[in-house]
């Protein structure tokens, strides 16, 4: 996907400057452009005086669940004299998302400058970040990046001449999208199958190879150097709306849209701007049906609810979905609802690990309704049996993979019954071939 214009008037650009720098890959080009300095500074700094800064900037986590940075920091246990671990979640594996390899693949070392800040503050001296299998140039480019940190004194066994251990370790997965969710994470790094575990304990407590471990996305650390650099103040300024939602955000738009992209706002921004303006609007003669603004997992809004909706984690939720990753995917009037669900069922049915009965039965059987429901052979039941079935597989799982295909159907189903009416009323042809 393409990124926009760095002097794009309506952004607020921070994270993404340098997209599109080659020169910016580099450890010289990254000093050049004032990298490396927040690190120092931090090295100068008690860990517990950089937790602070960051709880006061409001940072909160960008992979998905928005928990306040800082405050997950701290859970961290002092004075316990066990190795402590940092991971950072490169998997981005969610539908719709994909920010977090263009972090990669053009700024790594603000991400390393990053994960070593983190590191430092919660008494961790290794790193791990865990890349997607998939991300092949990102994986090219993060590897050389860490050598050449290591090369000029930024990791290693005495980081800048402070005495102080930080080092990193590159691991990657091998396309599960579970692996995504944190603990399934640990597993898989761990050498194990990527299945999640059941909490507590907590990572903060048991984590990888049960010691304890922070686990951050890299959009949430790669913000890290920027705070440290410019105050908690600057960054707890960036905010258009609600206090509890603070700095920029970056938000992958694909779909039906004149201009896919990432596009990185301030908090708050209005999502039909975003939409309309940023993101070039709707294709010649079509009009907005639908987004879904969190990656594939959280609630389907119709466009009135997107129109009204602001791009920050409360104006979300205020209209009835969850910002989520930010992965916006969009839809319009030529999109058909119910094959859309199907075809997210269908994903999480694949990715399930099995673990659960609710999430392995639930999500066959609601792949395998939908696709009845397509062929022209649905029932008018089967909607109170996907929205039993969905009931059965919320909140009622080790990890949320569960939750995440019931999702798109309740919202499905309550938003846009009559798209299911036109296939269970034979009204419209079926979209998928009878057998």
């Amino acid at each position: 996907m393409g990124f926009p214009h760095p002097n794009h008037p309506k952004e607020t650009i921070v994270l993404s400057q340098y997209f599109g720098d080659a020169d910016a890959r580099t450890y010289a080009g990254w000093v050049k452009r004032g990298g490396y300095e927040a690190l120092k500074k931090a090295l100068g700094m008690a860990p517990e005086a950089i937790v602070e800064e960051i709880k006061a900037s409001g940072l909160r986590g960008r992979g998905g669940a928005g928990f306040p940075t800082g405050l997950k920091w701290s859970f961290m246990p002092k004075g316990d004299h066990k190795p402590h671990y940092l991971v950072c979640n490169a998997d981005e594996s969610e539908p719709g998302t994909f920010k977090d390899r263009e972090l990669m693949r053009w700024t790594p070392h603000q991400l390393i400058e990053g994960c070593a800040i983190g590191a430092y503050a919660i008494g961790a001296e290794r790193c791990y970040i865990y890349i997607r299998g998939e991300f092949t140039e990102p994986w090219r480019v993060m590897t050389k990046a860490v050598e050449e940190a290591y090369t000029n004194g930024a990791l290693g066994a005495n980081v800048f001449g402070t005495g102080k251990r930080i080092d990193i370790v590159l691991h990657r997965g091998a396309g599960a999208y579970i692996c995504g969710e944190e603990t399934a994470m640990m597993n898989s790094i761990e050498g194990r199958r990527g299945n999640p575990r059941i909490k507590p304990p907590f990572p903060a407590v048991a984590g990888l190879f049960g010691m304890p471990t922070t686990i951050n996305n890299v959009e949430t650390l790669t913000a890290v150097s920027h705070i440290l650099n410019r105050g908690a103040a600057w960054y707890k300024g960036l905010c258009l709306s609600s206090p509890k939602s603070t700095g920029t955000k970056l938000f992958s738009v694909c779909g039906h849209i004149m201009k896919p992209g990432n596009y990185e706002v301030t908090m708050g921004f209005p999502m039909k701007s975003l939409i309309h303006d940023l993101a070039g609007g709707m294709r010649p003669g079509r009009r907005l049906k639908a987004v879904i603004p969190g990656g594939s997992s959280v609630p389907i809004m119709n466009a009135v609810e997107a129109e009204a909706a602001l791009c920050d984690y409360e104006g979300i939720v205020a209209q009835g979905s969850m910002l989520g990753s930010a992965g916006f995917i969009v839809m319009d009037d030529s999109a058909d609802i119910v094959y859309e669900i199907y075809r997210l069922a269908k994903f999480y049915a694949h990715e399930s690990c099995a673990q659960c009965t609710q999430c392995r039965e639930g999500t066959a059987w609601t792949t395998k309704i939908l696709e009845r429901i397509l062929k022209g052979q649905g029932k008018r039941e089967d909607l109170d049996l996907l929205l039993d079935l969905s009931e059965q597989m919320t909140g009622k799982t080790i990890c949320v993979l569960s939750d995440s295909c019931a999702t798109p159907i309740v919202s499905g189903i309550k938003k846009f019954p009559e798209e299911f009416d036109a296939y269970l009323s034979r009204a419209k042809a079926p979209a998928l071939a009878a057998v």
